[in-house]
Formats: C-alpha cells, structure tokens, sequence
C-alpha cells in the first residue's frame, strides 16, 4: 500500500495524463481516486505542515493574497522578518494586487519583529546604508515590504551601490524582484548562498532541479491547495518528461510508484529511471 507521501507523488503525475491513462494506473497500482475532497485537504494540510519548505515556495502561497493559506504558511517563514512583517500589516503579494490582505485572527495575535533602531533614525535607504554586519542587513532588510519600498532600494543600488551584507541580506529574500537580485551578483557562493536560502528561480526549475524527487512532487502536489496559481508552471515542465518516459504505460507507472519512496535523486532522474527499468 502506498503511503501518503508517495500518493501525492504519484497522483500529481498522475493528473499529467489523460483520464482514461490515469483511471488504469490508479486501478493498477492501488492508488484510489474517490478520497472525499474534505480529507485530501486535511491531508494535505497535515503534511504541509510536518516539513518545512523552501521560502520560495512559501512566498508562492503568500501570492494568493488568501488569509487563510497566510496562516498555514505562517510556522514556514522560519526568521524571515520582513516576510512576516508584511504579513501581518497585509500587505499583498499577488501581481497586480494593491488592496491590502485582511490578517487571519490567529496571526493578529502575532507581535510584529522588532523595527531597527537603524530605521527610526535614517529612515529606510539611510538604515540600509548603515549595515556593518550580516545580522545588521537582516534587521534593515525586514522594513522593505511593499513593491515601492523595493523600487526606492533599486534606485539607492543603482545610485550608489549598498553594502555587501545588505545586499547579500536583500538577495536572499524570496520576494527580491529577480532583476535585482542578478544585480547583486551570479558567482557560484553567492548561488550557493541563495540555495542554502531556499530562492528558487520558479515553479518549473523546482519541478525539474535536483531536489528529492518525491518531497518536490509532494509539494508539488500540495501546490493545488496553497499556490494554485503557481502550479501549472511546474505541471508544464514535467508534463512532457510524464509523457516521455512513462506515457500510457502501466507497467512503468507501477515501477515508478514502487522505487518513488526511496528513490534519492530528483523528479527528472525518477521518471527516466522508472521508463527505463519497465
């Protein structure tokens, strides 16, 4: 019997293919498909919460603008200051989006994170100007909320470039708009500093990178409750590997739903693996 982890994996891949394809393979490998909506949420829900995510994809939920989804994604923001910071002044996220975000009852008992001294006295630019230490452009980071407090820090780099602890600070936020972060730098430790991070370029380069393949389909899977925006840039991109490797092939769907539990490398490896071995 396959466990919950391995029955997102597969059902995600699953919902890649045509009807009569996936009605077979469910059949084949056990894997139902008349799960009451309300507990695949609640499953879904309990699993979201078990592991932590990367930031990008948390800010990928926060992108929904939804109080609800804001307070689920809330214990993943881990010490991201300005993430939670806006999130409880609602600030909005979505593209487009000016209204601000209702704040979900539980997370208005949160207290806000502490405003830098740094702040109070030089105002936004003049904090950022001030950064000596990494824990310092953390601090004065958490006060670039909004999409014009990101264009006022693009226009202060571009006048006179900010401090490297700052900008290194400002990279690492998921939410810093990708044409300044390539700004900031490309060398492989600064990569390496976005990746430890947890910034990811989008949806697609997660679904196809070299994370953990069932946890990235796990999330993946999740992404149809907390980022359903987001979602079909990542079902894009492994669509055509599912239709390549695996296709209306039972017995490759069976190989995949019994190495997907233990299988170490990413999505891509395990379809091809899975194609291969059937």
């Amino acid at each position: 019997m396959l466990d919950d982890t391995t029955r997102l994996a597969v059902g995600l891949l699953l919902d890649l293919t045509d009807d009569d394809t996936a009605a077979r393979v469910r059949a084949r490998i056990g894997l139902g498909s008349d799960e009451p909506s309300r507990l695949a949420r609640r499953r879904i829900r309990r699993a979201w919460n078990w592991s932590p995510v990367p930031s990008s994809v948390a800010l990928w939920t926060l992108e929904e603008d939804d109080p609800r989804l804001n307070a689920l994604v809330w214990p993943h923001l881990g010490r991201n200051a300005g993430l939670r910071r806006a999130v409880v002044r609602g600030v909005p996220f979505g593209p487009g989006r000016t209204a601000p975000v209702p704040v979900d009852r539980e997370l208005a008992r949160e207290p806000e994170p502490g405003i830098p001294d740094s702040y109070v006295r030089h105002g936004l630019v003049g904090a950022l100007r001030a950064v000596d230490t990494l824990s310092q452009g953390h601090a004065a980071c958490s006060m670039v909320l909004t999409r014009d407090d990101w264009t006022t820090v693009a226009e202060a780099d571009a006048a006179r470039p900010l401090p490297g602890y700052t900008r290194w600070a400002l990279a690492t936020r998921p939410d810093c708009p990708p044409a300044l972060r390539a700004r900031f730098g490309t060398h492989a430790k600064f990569t390496h500093r976005l990746r430890e991070a947890g910034v990811l370029d989008g949806p697609a380069a997660y679904a196809t990178g070299p994370g953990p393949a069932v946890r990235v389909l796990e999330v993946l899977a999740m992404g149809r409750l907390m980022f359903p925006a987001r979602l079909p840039e990542a079902e894009d991109a492994l669509r055509p590997l599912v239709h390549d490797h695996l296709g209306d092939r039972e017995d490759a769907w069976a190989v995949l739903a019994q190495l997907a539990g233990t299988f170490h490398g990413s999505a891509p490896e395990l379809l091809m693996t899975a194609g291969a071995l059937a």
